[in-house]
């Protein structure tokens, strides 16, 4: 089956999708005087892969869970590794299905999902994604709510990737960071940031990896990109404080994940971030990419 492409254009932005792969975001620009600028990374479209995508939704959770699964309720509920290369059970399972359009507007678009068991994980929930192109960014909509006999804990997450290069400058104000040993799972939290973690002032994005989640976050953080006289705000309405950044040396793209809880929280005291649903509940997560411009930088100041 093609991977269709639905598209939203407004004179100022073009943002494409693709269903089919995780509901997921091909590309997402911005029209300048010299034609279509790319804000996120976009997808190649020559593989499948979803990390090769402009943004992905993470949900029934986000990030990685160790020891083969997880207990709640006295129950123990096994989950599966669900990447090639990748040890543990990554980002969830909406990601690695197919949804569907169920709504196609002038300026926004809402994809749907249900999924039961997919892969033999415990999770059985209907989740929604809306796409909206406002008139100086976009806005994202994940919602989920849980359909399974006996309550789970949730949560959710946006995996965009953003361009950068040299010029490229970001802030996000963080308190700590946890810390990690040979793979990404949390050894230790620390209330000081290493070397060329601290963002909490504008900061290049050069330097060796970084696969952590920052703690203290208060779900803003602006992008400067001077060279194209361009910023993007990231905001996370309701922000439980955690964002997960994905620095890779040498490449022209980062991650800075909006998400509800930090890695592996399923294996740390009392679960931090996740939420546990009964039948029938839910929970959304509530994310705007406001653009300035060099004619409008005001806007993303606010």
């Amino acid at each position: 089956m093609a991977n269709e492409i639905i598209t939203l254009e407004t004179p100022a932005q073009r943002l494409q999708l693709v269903p089919r792969l995780g509901g997921g975001v091909a590309a997402w620009d911005w029209k300048s005087e010299a034609g279509w600028t790319p804000l996120f990374r976009p997808w190649d479209r020559a593989s499948e892969d979803r990390y090769t995508l402009a943004c992905f939704p993470l949900v029934p959770w986000s990030n990685r869970i160790t020891a083969g699964g997880f207990d709640f309720d006295g129950v123990h509920y096994p989950v599966r590794p669900n990447r090639a290369g990748e040890p543990y059970p990554i980002h969830g399972d909406g990601w690695l299905q197919p949804w569907r359009v169920t709504r196609h507007e002038a300026d926004s678009v809402t994809l749907e999902l249900e999924s039961r068991g997919y892969d033999g994980n415990p999770y059985h929930y209907r989740s929604r994604q809306r796409y909206t192109l406002l008139p100086d960014g976009l806005a994202i909509e994940l919602a989920v709510t849980h359909l399974g006999d006996r309550p789970l804990p949730y949560g959710l997450g946006l995996h965009p990737y953003f361009m950068r290069n040299e010029a490229t400058r970001l802030r996000a104000r963080s308190d700590g960071v946890w810390l990690s040993g040979a793979d990404p799972i949390p050894v230790a939290h620390s209330s000081v940031l290493p070397p060329g973690w601290d963002y909490n002032r504008p900061a290049p994005l050069d330097g060796p990896m970084i696969d952590n989640c920052f703690s203290g976050w208060d779900g803003v953080a602006r992008i400067d990109y001077p060279d194209r006289g361009l910023s993007i705000i990231m905001r996370m309405q309701d922000s439980p404080g955690y964002t997960l950044m994905y620095r890779p040396p040498g490449l022209n793209f980062f991650c800075l994940e909006p998400i509800t809880h930090p890695i592996d929280a399923f294996h740390m005291p009392g679960q931090p971030g996740l939420v546990p649903l009964i039948t029938g509940q839910d929970m959304a997560l509530h994310t705007r990419f406001a653009i300035g411009t060099s004619e409008n930088v005001s806007v993303v100041s606010r």
